[in-house]
């Protein structure tokens, strides 16, 4: 296979970033090209609901490479210009500006789009955490405000009400499960969450939905759950998950699904491939389609498509990784956390704050979970590869 002369990357993030930076390693001399529809140079998403958010970061700081270290890896980058067709058959994508780019290869890398509450857009004090700008709009408000209201209990929401109350404000987390994170960590794990949560003064009314939002002169002023109740609130974040941006590409041709649908090489058509929370691809490990929104896929599956488009012919077969930060504990899962998992402590103690969790469905270790021991957490990561079915061979 003959490396192509040009390269697009649609989506100016640290996955799009990381495929360039791939790219250079691997000796591509071609010219490279990304598009990006924020004004800003690609910066790190997960400090956003955490230092960014707290202000013990400026800005500047969450950018993912100083301008001399992007300016060496000779590429054009295309800013403030977000991407609304392509055209897979001549590798040809337009902007909203009108402009057209094209490509012997494009890498899709456009992320996903926080969802919203509706007529949340038309209310002010109410936000999502998706964006640098998110971010400082968020933070404005909560300098200014009294009481905030977290709707959603996911990853995010749990990060973002851990800093609002470090930052002294009152905190409600609400949402339909029944303790923070119960989704993605299984309930016992939650439970050690809900009293974190609990003993650092974040209110929790979990376990019933969100119906509505109350609000006075175009200001938000409440919340109403299903259960009839109004949680008072001066500032709303809205953390109830995300849906890939895919409304650019309805008119492609290609494969959407809960993400854009690739094989085992990220590849979704001929010379198109994606990479981060965007792509769904076939796992040849787990023996299906998966989608991962995490930091480190981000980077992983960048390398494996520059990888591809260079002509080393692998599949991308992760093991599943991402880790939380909440007040002064440390998360880390590595593999898949099911819902329905046996759970057996392996290092440390849940009663002296640090231990390792490892999670098994019919014998077979699916993941491990940390809090506040990531060394150990790393070590038992070997288990979850010792176990896995060799490729195309699905799971028992």
């Amino acid at each position: 296979m003959t490396a192509p002369e040009q390269v697009l990357v649609v989506g100016a993030s640290a996955a799009g970033l990381s495929t360039v930076e791939a790219l250079r390693r691997k000796d591509f001399q071609g010219t490279i090209t990304v598009l990006g529809d924020e004004p800003h140079a690609p910066y790190d998403r997960p400090p956003l609901s955490k230092q960014v958010l707290s202000g013990a970061w400026e800005p500047d700081r969450a950018a993912l490479r100083k301008q001399e270290m992007l300016a060496a890896l000779d590429v054009e980058f295309v800013l403030g210009a977000a991407a609304t067709a392509l055209d897979p058959a001549t590798r040809t994508v337009r902007t909203a500006a009108g402009h057209e780019l094209r490509a012997d290869a494009v890498v899709l890398a456009t992320g996903v789009r926080a969802r919203t509450l509706p007529g949340q857009d038309d209310l002010t004090g109410v936000h999502v955490l998706r964006t640098l700008d998110d971010a400082l709009a968020l933070r404005a408000d909560l300098l200014i405000g009294s009481r905030l209201v977290v709707v959603g209990e996911g990853v995010l929401g749990a990060e973002i009400a851990a800093t609002a109350r470090t930052l002294g404000l009152d905190v409600t987390m609400t949402g339909p499960q029944p303790a923070p994170m119960a989704l993605q960590v299984g309930a016992m794990v939650s439970k050690l969450l809900a009293d974190l949560h609990t003993e650092r003064g974040v209110r929790l009314r979990l376990g019933t939905g969100v119906v509505g939002l109350d609000s006075v002169d175009g200001r938000v002023t409440g919340v109403r759950l299903g259960s009839g109740e109004v949680l008072p609130a001066d500032v709303v974040v809205v953390a109830i998950g995300a849906a890939p941006a895919t409304g650019w590409l309805k008119d492609s041709g290609l494969q959407l699904d809960n993400g854009v649908v690739c094989d085992s090489r990220c590849r979704a058509a001929e010379g198109i491939y994606a990479v981060g929370d965007l792509a769904r691809w076939h796992h040849e490990h787990f023996g299906g389609l998966i989608r991962l929104e995490n930091r480190t896929n981000a980077t992983e599956q960048a390398a494996a498509v520059a990888g591809v488009i260079m002509g080393q012919d692998q599949p991308y077969v992760p093991v599943p990784y991402f880790w939380t930060d909440q007040f002064d504990v440390k998360i880390q899962v590595h593999g898949r956390l099911s819902a329905g998992a046996d759970v057996d402590i392996v290092d440390g103690d849940p009663a002296t704050g640090r231990f390792v969790a490892r999670y098994r469905d019919a014998d077979v270790v699916t993941g491990v979970l940390g809090w506040n021991m990531p060394k150990q957490t790393r070590q038992r990561r070997q288990e979850i590869v010792d176990t896995l079915p060799s490729p195309a061979t699905p799971r028992p």
